[in-house]
């Protein structure tokens, strides 16, 4: 530890914050309520409030914060939800899914802020937190950390170097983003070109005239039977074939039907999925090897038609247009789930079989550039991050 510096109990070094019950304190007066949704872990700002009457509160708004406390989401502490309180939410009420940090005199609140984002105490919170679901640690087992602490100026001098930093850190950061999405942005405007401008020879088929549906097999934790790989609704992600390395194994009733295995040029579409976005996703079985099937949450499509390249419908599709025709299933509300009659109604626009090739190489190509950028720009964000972290381990070891 660097001369001058001593190391402190955290709970030693903030003040004692006040509870309230808003439905008995004051049922008629209104107040913002910071939920734990109303923390970004990406700006690590209060991006939004819910401005409520007392005898409406929830149950959970019970903590008043102050001008410059620092809250802290307990509830998957390592998901970073961490905020400096505005001045305009002074004296206003936050979930009891909150910490909050309100440092004594002496104590400059922005570098115990920076500190709450360190290796070191993270590491901790992930250690301690408990809960399958909603894994949380507790306020105790916030107090109970230690955190290295500097003189007074010392931590301001500190903080303004963070401060400069973590701002250029966070403009290189939204630049990068902002060229990872106009990378994926750019190859999407082009799939959606390619399959409107219909040119001689061009024609239209029911997806349901070319194609043969079968939903994927359910298995539980009790199934006794075949172990097999499985394509589950994870390994779609910006995935465009079957990721073999990355598949589960799983155990299931009996022993697989031939009807359910996959075979090369089969594609799978995402039938049912809590998240309402990932529903009408397609994979490409580009290659396949040994005993796979997929999941009850997935639609296989098997082409029967040796007219149709199984890659040019893939890219078809994935892409925008027909990601949306497939998501609001026709009526413009999105759908809860697809199911076979949706799939076969899907209109195909089909050229001839030597247009479909050239078609899948140039998106194949354009595809490959687009990964590439991705691929860079995703390593450049994942330096950003270990900068942020080198200069906080530099800046709490007495080395900045």
């Amino acid at each position: 530890m660097k001369k001058g510096w001593e190391t402190k109990r955290l709970g030693d070094v903030l003040e004692k914050t006040e509870t309230v019950n808003p439905a008995v304190l004051f049922p008629n007066a209104e107040f913002e309520y910071i939920d734990v949704s109303s923390v970004s872990n990406t700006t690590y700002i209060i991006e939004e409030t819910q401005r409520l009457k007392g005898k409406d509160a929830p149950s959970r708004a019970r903590k008043v914060v102050r001008t410059n406390d620092i809250l802290l989401a307990t509830i998957r502490p390592t998901l970073q939800r961490i905020a400096i309180v505005p001045e305009h939410l002074d004296k206003q009420v936050c979930s009891t899914g909150y910490f909050v940090l309100r440092p004594k005199q002496g104590i400059d609140h922005r570098f115990v802020f920076y500190w709450l984002f360190t290796g070191d105490f993270l590491g901790k919170m992930e250690h301690l937190q408990k809960g399958a679901s909603y894994p949380a640690v507790t306020d105790g087992d916030v107090r109970a950390q230690a955190i290295p602490l500097p003189p007074l100026p010392e931590q301001r001098r500190i903080v303004g170097v963070l401060d400069e930093a973590f701002a250029a850190i966070a403009t290189a950061k939204a630049n990068a983003e902002k060229n990872l999405q106009n990378a994926r942005e750019i190859f999407e405007s082009h799939l959606n070109e390619v399959f409107a401008r219909k040119g001689e020879g061009w024609v239209e088929r029911r997806l349901g005239d070319i194609c043969a549906f079968r939903n994927g097999i359910n298995y539980t934790k009790e199934s006794r039977g075949e172990r097999i790989k499985i394509v589950g609704v994870r390994n779609f992600q910006q995935n465009f074939s079957v990721p073999l390395n990355d598949l589960d194994e799983v155990t299931i009733d009996g022993v697989l039907d031939d009807l359910d295995l996959l075979k090369p040029g089969d594609l799978l579409a995402v039938r049912s999925n809590g998240n309402v976005a990932l529903i009408g996703r397609t994979l490409f079985a580009d290659k396949i090897a040994g005993r796979i099937s997929h999941s009850g949450f997935t639609i296989r499509i098997r082409l029967s038609s040796e007219n149709v390249l199984p890659k040019y419908l893939c890219f078809f599709m994935k892409s925008p247009r027909t990601r949306t025709r497939l998501a609001d299933g026709g009526t413009g509300t999105n759908i809860k789930s697809l199911n076979q009659g949706m799939l076969s109604a899907l209109k195909i626009p089909l050229p001839p079989s030597g247009v479909q090739k050239a078609v899948a190489t140039q998106l194949d190509a354009l595809s490959a550039e687009t990964r590439r950028l991705a691929a860079i720009y995703s390593r450049k964000l994942a330096a950003l991050e270990e900068l942020k972290q080198a200069l906080l381990h530099r800046a709490f070891s007495g080395e900045l």
